[in-house]
């Protein structure tokens, strides 16, 4: 008997055998090319309808990411008269914050950048003259939140460079299609916001796509931008699957990018993904030599995130940032068009580069200060003047707008200091200047920075602020809110929508309005 079930069991394994035989011979007669396709994520009869629906009652696990912030606090003007920072145009805090709320949700603390926050807005700062890059806004009045402080507003705006003046765009979309994508919030959404793109460019331009999943691979060379039937058949083809070898995709965005460099043109890489790297050079140090190490050939990296669930932000913020690009976050179609049609300028073609402010203040009138936002943003003082270091970049119509809260001098307010210094005696000098503002900025193209300085005086304090002024301050004020800042203050959800409501202006996009309904609906869900 225990024979018989030998053979049996025999017999079993032979085949089984057999068949795993037939299946690796089925397998290695498949053409490579296609294997390499599928690898890549490119199918030429897939469809919108690959999206992964999690079934009923599954339960997703939540993995997003995003970098620690810890508050800027406020510095005695005496012992620490500088503040030295980079510029910063990424609006993506913005719709993430709008994205959690309009789900019910508190958004995480970390994630709400009020930076980001404040410069997802347009204002109507005053355009620059004579062919300037920017104009330089600066306005001082009560802080609406503590009407013991002051508030002083430091604003740019960027130059819009006029269609005749367009630089010809070499665009390589480099497109994550892993599996990670496979959500209707994700690869859908993302290859609707690319054909509005294509929609916008023309034959001047030239376009490729690179995409990445277990490899890297191109699936549209270079083609010019008026052959848009070709360009938008290779982004409906896309399908998701597989691991992320972001970092792969990456050096191979770049080489393809350096082999269509157009000169004087506009040279972009525009990556969309989720962030979530998992196959290859992924850590941030990894990923940020590699960017480094191509960033000085004239070609910027923008990222657009998406999706919900596992958004890796820090990172999608960090490649924007060293690469010299900006960093949205598309959570709707109608943010795409905002993004993607709507500031495309703004959002594709640089003006200015390694924009970085240094602010100098008069200890005899501010006793002390604090920078609202910019928290990863902030640079040693002595960068300021090292043009090796990297700063931020400003875009064609760009408006940045940047608070100090200020503690005038002779308040018995107590901030934190450093004991007297045994060796040093400082000595002030007699002026009515608040702070002095410096800027350096680079051409789009060049290495050597220009400077640009500004004195606040205190005879500037106005008792009624601009619109703008107002404005913005009430989308600070909900930041700190949603942040539940330590330096909030009088702040109330009840103060920012009266603030905003009464400054909000024309409003032609509905915008503004729509702030303020995030601000009501903020209010009824926080419960701290």
């Amino acid at each position: 008997m225990v024979k018989g079930l030998f053979k049996l069991v025999s017999i079993i394994m032979i085949i089984f055998l057999l068949g795993s035989c037939s299946s690796k011979k089925e397998d290695l007669a498949m053409p490579k090319q296609e294997e390499a396709k599928e690898e890549i994520g490119y199918n030429s009869s897939a469809s919108d309808k690959s999206s992964y629906e999690p079934s009923y009652g599954e339960e997703e696990m939540n993995t997003e990411e995003y970098a620690n912030i810890e508050e800027n606090g406020f510095k005695l003007s005496l012992q620490n008269p500088l503040s030295t920072f980079s510029i910063d145009v990424d609006t993506a805090s913005y719709s993430n914050v709008r994205r959690f709320l309009m789900d019910g949700k508190m958004p995480p603390e970390d994630s709400v950048r009020i930076e980001e926050m404040i410069n997802y807005f347009t204002y109507d700062y005053s355009k620059p003259k004579n062919n300037e890059p920017f104009t330089m806004i600066n306005e001082v009045s009560k802080c609406p939140w503590n009407d013991e402080h002051n508030l002083v507003m430091v604003a740019l705006k960027g130059r819009e460079i006029d269609s005749e003046e367009i630089p010809r765009s070499n665009l390589v979309f480099l497109i994550d299609v892993s599996g990670s994508m496979d959500n209707q919030d994700k690869l859908p959404l993302l290859k609707s916001s690319f054909k509005m793109l294509v929609n916008q460019l023309d034959e001047n331009d030239k376009i490729s796509i690179v995409v990445y999943a277990g490899a890297a691979g191109v699936v549209l060379d270079s083609s010019d931008g008026g052959n848009k039937d070709k360009i938008i058949d290779a982004i409906e083809n896309l399908r998701a699957g597989g691991s992320t070898a972001g970092g792969e995709g990456i050096n191979l965005a770049y080489k393809i990018a350096k082999k269509n460099f157009i000169q004087g043109g506009n040279n972009r890489i525009i990556l969309a993904t989720d962030g979530d790297f998992n196959v290859g050079p992924s850590s941030d140090g990894a990923l940020t030599r590699l960017i480094e190490n191509n960033r000085n050939d004239g070609i910027f990296l923008s990222v657009l995130g998406f999706g919900t669930g596992n958004l890796k932000d820090s990172k999608a913020e960090l490649l924007a940032d060293k690469g010299n690009g900006n960093y949205s976050y598309i959570d709707s179609i109608l943010e795409a068009k905002k993004v993607l049609v709507d500031e495309m300028g703004s959002t594709l073609f640089t003006i200015a580069k390694d924009v970085k402010f240094q602010i100098e203040f008069n200890p005899s009138k501010v006793k002390a200060y604090r920078l609202v936002g910019y928290e990863n943003r902030l640079l040693n003082n002595e960068d300021f003047n090292n043009d090796k270091k990297d700063a931020g970049e400003i875009g064609s119509g760009h408006t940045i707008t940047v608070f100090y809260e200020l503690i005038p001098f002779g308040s018995d307010e107590e901030i934190q200091g450093v004991d007297e210094l045994k060796y040093q005696n400082p000595r002030l000098k007699d002026s009515n200047d608040l702070i002095h503002i410096k800027l350096r900025y680079k051409e789009p193209q060049g290495e050597e920075s220009k400077l640009v300085e500004l004195p606040v005086s205190e005879s500037m304090i106005s008792k009624v602020p601009s619109r703008d002024f107002s404005f913005a301050s009430s989308v600070a004020e909900f930041g700190m809110l949603l942040r539940d800042s330590e330096f909030k203050g009088n702040s109330s959800y009840e103060h920012a929508i009266e603030l905003a409501e009464k400054n909000k202006g024309e409003d032609a996009d509905g915008y503004r309005t729509e702030f303020i309904k995030m601000v009501k609906l903020a209010k009824e869900l926080d419960n701290r």
